[in-house]
């Protein structure tokens, strides 16, 4: 082997896209033959590489590794997943007589639809008094590009991934690696709803979308609190919330400490703490909106509207509704959203903004 042959077999060891099944074929005929007529036949070993299909063992391996060996039999089905449609441009232009191979973009939409719709679903059940902004908020941590972008990282679909950069135009946004990163997760949620069941597309998605610990208490902002808390008092027909000093220490001193409980007639609302009466108040008003926002529904009686189609493979055009996982009761409606301000006129953001 020559010294430019053994440059090239390093270079393309050296990019992940290149499994090491295509070294023994390294390099190929075009790398050997340059035309002089044609001023653009440099041989590129990226882009070479780029192009290569990640070898059925890796795709097997990534089935395996994330628990769908068992729904995704087929290797084509894995490498569709993990094709962007960025990468068929790409393809085109070095193999213009070949055909494209098929890329995730339909599956995106579908898989993208279905992650909404188990996420708002399980938000709306688990937090039945979440206010709208900051249940968004929360979806976007969910189920989220980042999100989407950081799953597939975890599930080991880098060097799987075909895509290609292209910049931004006036008509579409650029493509970034994180945007196809993204584009995995959810085909894979997809492909498990065309060849399973919505039952089998819920628990994967459960399973490493809705599993996550989301810290919703940091969504909540209030710029006032106590005005907030007495407006979703009134919402509840109970009494006019009322401060009391509860502790205190070191009030003639550089440092004091105030404890200040919030109730309503009987019942402490919330408590909370500062180095002045004003801001024990304030914490105090937050840690009572707090304790009704991020009120959770127990997981024995979480129920969810997907419960009510089936566990059998199908779609829900096709499946028995006798073979349902359970039946489902609707939750009583909770009080709506406390809007005590115009955020449009009065520049005053709504409650949860």
């Amino acid at each position: 082997m020559s010294h430019v042959q053994k440059r090239l077999v390093t270079t393309a060891a050296k990019l992940a896209s290149l499994s090491a099944t295509n070294l023994t074929k390294f390099p190929p005929k075009q790398a050997l033959i340059v035309k002089s007529d044609v001023p653009q036949s440099t041989f590129n070993p990226e882009i070479w590489a780029s192009l290569q299909p990640p070898p059925p063992p890796a795709l097997s391996a990534f089935a395996h590794r994330i628990g769908l060996a068992s729904i995704l039999t087929s290797t084509d089905l894995i490498q569709q997943a993990c094709t962007h449609p960025s990468f068929t441009a790409l393809y085109s232009q070095h193999y213009p007589r070949e055909t494209p191979p098929s890329t995730n973009a339909q599956l995106v939409i579908l898989g993208n639809s279905l992650l909404g719709l188990f996420a708002t679903e399980y938000l709306n059940a688990k937090y039945p008094y979440l206010p709208t902004r900051v249940q968004k908020a929360a979806l976007t941590a969910h189920v989220g590009p980042a999100t989407c972008a950081s799953i597939a990282q975890e599930m080991g679909a880098t060097p799987l991934v075909r895509w290609h950069r292209t910049p931004r135009t006036s008509t579409r946004p650029s493509v970034l690696h994180t945007d196809a990163l993204a584009s995995v997760p959810r085909a894979l949620t997809a492909l498990v709803y065309q060849q399973r069941s919505l039952f089998s597309a819920r628990k994967f998605v459960h399973s490493y979308f809705l599993s996550r610990q989301i810290d919703l208490r940091g969504m909540l902002k209030f710029l006032d609190p106590k005005k907030a808390l007495l407006e979703m008092v009134k919402k509840f027909d109970r009494e006019k919330p009322k401060s009391r000093l509860l502790k205190e220490t070191g009030r003639f001193s550089n440092s004091p400490v105030f404890v200040v409980g919030i109730f309503s007639g009987a019942d402490q609302l919330g408590e909370g703490f500062g180095s002045s009466l004003k801001m024990a108040e304030f914490r105090a008003a937050e840690d009572a909106l707090h304790r009704v926002y991020l009120t959770q529904t127990p997981d024995d009686l979480l129920q969810l509207p997907t419960s009510t189609f089936s566990r059998s493979p199908g779609d829900v055009f096709h499946d028995d509704p006798a073979d349902a996982e359970n039946d489902y009761t609707a939750p009583d409606l909770t009080i709506a959203e406390i809007m005590y301000a115009s955020s449009g006129k009065s520049k005053v953001a709504p409650i949860g903004h």
